[in-house]
């Protein structure tokens, strides 16, 4: 059993506490390894009253607004497999990448070792201004 930490941060230099999540197999896919992510944050999310803390993803201005709650404030109930889908579309659009350990995985369908203390480092690419 793999204990994964997963870490997000950005190329503007913002860093996000990392969390852990046991995972059972040694080897995964980059899009499994982020399904995971995602439901489990969902979940929290989900079953949670105040606002959670992450969110690879967060709810469209739409899925808000069909749960009668104003985006700022109010605890909303997000669509995990919508969010599975933005974040794989994301991914193929170079919005973030993604680090397990010191090596980057290009491809949703790279498989991915799992050791007992894993760190994956989601890396959002924030485009330059002024080209």
């Amino acid at each position: 059993m793999a204990t994964v930490t997963f870490v997000d941060e950005s190329t503007a230099g913002a860093r996000t506490p990392a969390w852990a999540l046991r995972i059972f197999e040694e080897r995964l896919t980059l899009r499994e390894l982020i399904r995971r992510r995602i439901h489990q944050e969902v979940a929290e999310h989900n079953a949670a009253t105040p606002a959670p803390r992450r969110l690879l993803v967060q709810p469209t201005s739409i899925e808000r607004t069909l749960n009668g709650e104003p985006a700022e404030r109010s605890h909303r109930r997000v669509d995990a497999q919508r969010q599975v889908a933005l974040a794989e579309e994301a991914f193929t659009r170079n919005g973030f990448v993604v680090l397990v350990g010191d090596r980057q995985v290009e491809e949703l369908d790279d498989e991915v070792d799992l050791r007992r203390d894993t760190e994956v480092t989601f890396l959002k690419l924030v485009p330059l201004v002024g080209g």
